[in-house]
């Protein structure tokens, strides 16, 4: 017999790993509901604090028109490009209120809103998108992470911010936000092992939308869910109806406790719809269909939370009124603003790339001054 039909043999004869292997975790409590966790609509609504309910409301009413003035500002040529969360703010909304303010956001390229409801200014938070500044913002100021555009990367940036925080012995977390077109960047799937091994203090938020701009998710993942990836990785999924602004900020609330706490990380599954195109740039009619889109208008989140608010006769029409003529107020202020040229110096180029700029970027600064000079004296001359 040779050695090859030897080990053949041995194999046949095994039923089970060596006796050395053993399961690291028990997969059961990590899994993730069969069907959207959901609030709204259900016996438990009743039972949702007043006071929370407005100002969820009050929240996904002031984000609807932050996104549609936004989107305006894009056919005004005052934004160069936008992409919108409208249908999407029930999880935008909640990501932001789950935190403490010590925590950290770390944001993806849509995730604008998001920051605008953890409280940055609106102007702050387009200007990325208006091509006038790398960020807009001073991220450790306002406990906001850059707007990532490039898909997944600030995943493992979250994960390492969390786990320094850890190491350090700050009360910090970590809430990074992905689309379920990141979910096949390779930076996801780092960032998750990584945060798993360590039991880093970090919430994945993944807003399944239903498209990485025209790629349905049924061709992206044959996985029964997004947040069952997590078991893979040793964490809980869960799966949430994403336009349940109740559901997804008692889910988010929770997950965010349970990673202070010392309990690690949490991947959590937003089921949601961008009723919008992916942005300005983009044809949504021509991968689907105008059916798909009316379908999901029942189920809008600031409907949702209309009809939970006046069903327990929470607000009435003058309060709905008021609500909506904040949200104008803000808008208004916004669109001025925005119509207002900014003042822009060309050497804000060198500024913040390095906390001390390099032989090669001073060089740089030297010649752009030098050109800009030169500009100056020409134009005095004329």
């Amino acid at each position: 017999m040779t050695v090859m039909e030897q080990r053949s043999a041995r194999r046949a004869g095994r039923t089970a790993p060596p006796p050395a292997w053993q399961p690291r975790t028990d997969p059961a409590p990590l899994l993730p509901d069969a069907q959207p966790y959901r609030v709204l609509g259900t016996e438990a609504a009743a039972q949702t604090d007043p006071g929370l309910l407005r100002r969820l409301y009050a929240e996904v009413v002031r984000g609807r028109r932050y996104n549609a003035q936004a989107t305006a500002l894009t056919k005004q040529g005052r934004l160069a490009v936008y992409p919108s969360t409208t249908g999407q703010e029930a999880a935008e909304v909640a990501a932001a209120l789950a935190l403490e303010e010590r925590d950290w956001l770390f944001p993806s390229y849509r995730d604008t809103l998001a920051a605008v409801a953890r409280g940055l200014d609106p102007v702050q938070a387009l200007t990325l998108l208006r091509g006038d500044w790398h960020t807009g913002y001073d991220p450790h100021e306002h406990r906001i992470a850059p707007l990532s555009t490039p898909l997944a990367t600030q995943l493992p940036h979250a994960v390492g911010l969390a786990h320094a925080a850890r190491l350090k012995g700050d009360d910090v977390v970590a809430l990074a936000m992905v689309g379920d077109g990141g979910t096949s960047e390779g930076d996801f799937h780092e960032a998750l092992n990584f945060a798993a091994v360590w039991q880093a203090p970090v919430v994945f938020l993944v807003q399944n939308n239903g498209y990485a701009i025209s790629v349905p998710l049924a061709k992206q993942s044959a996985a029964p869910s997004l947040a069952h990836k997590a078991v893979g990785y040793g964490m809980p999924g869960r799966l949430v109806d994403g336009n349940d602004a109740v559901a997804m900020h008692e889910v988010l609330t929770e997950a965010v406790a349970r990673a202070r706490e010392g309990g690690g990380p949490t991947l959590v599954e937003a089921i949601t719809y961008r009723m919008d195109a992916h942005t300005n740039a983009d044809d949504a009619t021509r991968y689907r269909a105008d059916d798909e889109v009316e379908a999901w208008k029942d189920h809008d989140p600031v409907l949702l939370l209309e009809q939970a608010l006046t069903g327990r006769e929470l607000i009435d029409e003058a309060g709905i009124r008021a609500v909506r003529d904040d949200a104008e107020t803000m808008a208004a202020a916004l669109r001025e603003r925005m119509n207002t040229d900014p003042e822009l110096d060309p050497m804000d180029l060198f500024t913040h790339v390095y906390a001390e700029q390099t032989s090669q970027l001073r060089e740089q600064a030297a010649q752009l001054r030098a050109e800009l000079d030169a500009e100056a004296e020409a134009e005095g001359d004329r």
